[in-house]
């Protein structure tokens, strides 16, 4: 039965802005109330339990990220692991590129999230100006007429702290965040490593069910027991319910940092956990209705950078714009929002090209302006007709279909050039596009063919399979060589 769960929060934004400080304290009154001492022994995330002003008892539980790498590649994976996040901003030196970064990351993932105003204990009168710049990013806090919550901190002195964790608790409760702690047990490494004297360590949070000690579990392939359990403060523990972070023994070999962990084999990535999945479609700001080619653009000034962007066509998504070389974290946000990036006069070092090409992410260098804009325009030219870059080979009818061994067989006519066996095909009703797939089966009567040519039937199976229908045409083509 699904049940109310504490919410899952990461904390993000430019490096010395306070995100350690505000973390230790909200982590040390909490260590405070239940044990003394032991802040830094902590295992990447942490839950913490206090009470609201209603004196009821509520639980958070923060992911502390070794950065956005880390926060967008279990989002590519599938992993749909944090509920908030909580944007921090300096007050002595306000938004900054990582801000802006952080916040296109934010954006990608499709999670709800407020402002953290830090280290207001150093620049008290820096609040409005603060949110002055947010509003000019399109953050508009509340008192400014939007719809984002903005609360300044102090991380040293605690002034705030307890607004903002009575804030996080009430965003849960409008998410209504519920997850079953007797279903099958699903959990997501967000940590791991290897310990010379325990082995592969991995730190996991809860996403549904109750992992326990002796639990025989998969990740991926590959089946492992549960040996032991700790909690963030190293405390052993036999069981660990939704939202929880634990630290777990007894792997084979060390997961990767976003592999599921299931009652059963995994072999490929689930699709994102129940609750998130009418959300996602709500949210997604890449989905393909939109018409809206995604990209990250990179530049080496400001200037050039305005530049650019202002003369980008229509169609296109900026996911992220920024200056400085490429690095793992836009590879990993243009992984998750399946966005190509545009680097003009920046570096792409060799092991940041190589996570690219195995991240399936396209990275193209420029020079001259004219030159980049030219070839975002031919991609616009790509989504919007995908058959640009390819040569047609022949077209077929589909006049009957019908049954062969339980398989449906499409009976075709060639109406223009020939059908190989050797090329991929599109599937089209009237205007629409049903997909493309291959043909694995080709017979003229019942003799096997490789090419059907104009005027001739055959008999076709495909696969993948698509839901043909008689009337639907079949396109051969070619992918032309890129110029």
């Amino acid at each position: 039965m699904l049940a109310p769960r504490p919410p899952v929060v990461t904390i993000m934004g430019h490096v010395d802005h306070g995100k350690t400080t505000l973390l230790d304290k909200i982590r040390e009154s909490n260590i405070a109330a239940r044990e003394s001492g032991g802040i830094t022994q902590h295992i990447g995330a942490y839950q913490i339990a206090f009470k609201t002003k209603e004196g009821q008892e509520a639980k958070i539980t923060f992911i502390d990220t070794p950065g956005h790498a880390a926060f967008t590649q279990m989002r590519a994976r599938g992993a749909q692991v944090t509920d908030l996040v909580v944007l921090v901003v300096a007050a002595d030196e306000g938004v900054q590129e990582q801000t802006k970064e952080s916040l296109s990351h934010i954006k990608a993932a499709g999670v709800p999230f407020l402002v953290a105003i830090t280290k207001t204990d150093l620049a008290p009168q820096r609040v409005e100006s603060v949110k002055g710049e947010l509003a000019e990013m399109g953050v508009v806090p509340e008192d400014y007429g939007g719809n984002i919550t903005v609360i300044p901190v102090s991380g040293k002195t605690g002034e705030g702290v307890d607004e903002l964790l009575e804030m996080i608790v009430l965003m849960g409760k409008v998410e209504d965040l519920k997850a079953d702690p007797e279903g099958k047990p699903l959990a997501v490494i967000i940590e791991s490593s290897l310990d010379k004297r325990r082995g592969p360590v991995a730190t996991a949070l809860v996403k549904e069910g109750t992992l326990r000690v002796r639990d025989e579990l998969w990740v991926g392939e590959k089946q492992f027991r549960i040996r032991a359990m700790f909690d963030d403060l190293k405390k052993p523990v036999q069981e660990a319910g939704p939202s929880q972070p634990v630290e777990i023994l007894g792997f084979t070999e060390v997961p990767p940092v976003g592999a599921i962990i299931a009652s059963s084999p995994q072999k490929e990535t689930p699709k994102p956990f129940p609750e998130k999945e009418k959300e996602e479609k709500k949210e997604d700001i890449f989905a393909q209705e939109e018409k809206k080619l995604p990209v990250v653009i990179k530049s080496d000034a400001q200037g050039t950078l305005e530049a650019i962007l202002s003369s980008l066509p229509k169609e296109v998504k900026v996911v992220h714009a920024g200056l400085g070389d490429v690095s793992d974290a836009d590879v990993f946000l243009a992984q998750t929002a399946k966005a190509r990036i545009f680097a003009f006069r920046v570096k792409v070092s060799s092991p940041i090209a190589k996570l690219a090409t195995e991240s399936g992410v396209k990275v193209s260098q420029f020079s001259v302006i004219y030159d980049l804009l030219e070839a975002v325009e031919k991609e616009v030219l790509r989504m919007i007709s995908p058959d640009i870059d390819k040569e047609v080979l022949g077209k077929a009818e589909i006049v009957a279909e019908f049954k062969i061994d339980k398989k449906r067989v499409a009976g075709c006519r060639v109406v223009e050039g020939e059908i190989s066996r050797q090329f991929p095909v599109t599937i089209k009703r009237k205007e629409e596009t049903l997909g493309e797939t291959k043909i694995i089966s080709m017979k003229h009567l019942k003799e096997d063919i490789q090419t059907a040519r104009q005027g001739q039937e055959f008999g076709a199976i495909f696969s993948p399979y698509i839901d043909f229908q008689v009337g639907d045409v079949i396109i051969s083509y070619k992918q032309k060589k890129e110029e």
